[in-house]
């Protein structure tokens, strides 16, 4: 069964830190294109990054760029999303997902075959 798996969220202080991750499970990553999406309580869900399989692309929401860095360890079939100076506004629940489409990076959900249940993030002092 193909499967993603999202871990790493939790409560954290304006400021903080978090690493979240996506392990695969039932096939291999490294093909696939990764994107990470949050969706917030009344908000529709939005790309934050996402990431090509082989060349290792990178993209960024506006709103992230210069806090949070995607990554792939293909040896641990994971993807990592570091987020640094965590703010209010980034409280939302955090999902992976994967794009068969390895060597495109796309902000739409609408381009990703595999979802991951999601992980909670909650920024607050």
């Amino acid at each position: 069964q193909l499967q993603l798996v999202e871990s790493g969220g939790g409560l954290v202080q304006p400021g903080g830190s978090l690493r979240l991750s996506c392990a695969a499970s039932g096939f291999r990553l490294d093909s696939y294109a990764i994107g990470w999406f949050r969706q917030a309580p009344g908000k529709e869900r939005e790309g934050v990054s996402c990431i090509t399989s082989r060349a290792g692309t990178t993209r960024y929401a506006d709103s992230v760029k210069g806090r949070f860095t995607i990554s792939r360890d293909n040896a641990k079939n994971t993807v990592y999303l570091q987020i640094n100076n965590l703010k209010p506004e980034d409280t939302a629940v955090y999902y992976c997902a994967a794009d068969r489409v390895g060597n495109r990076c796309l902000g739409s959900s609408n381009s990703y075959d595999y979802w991951g249940q999601g992980t909670q993030v909650t920024v607050s002092s």
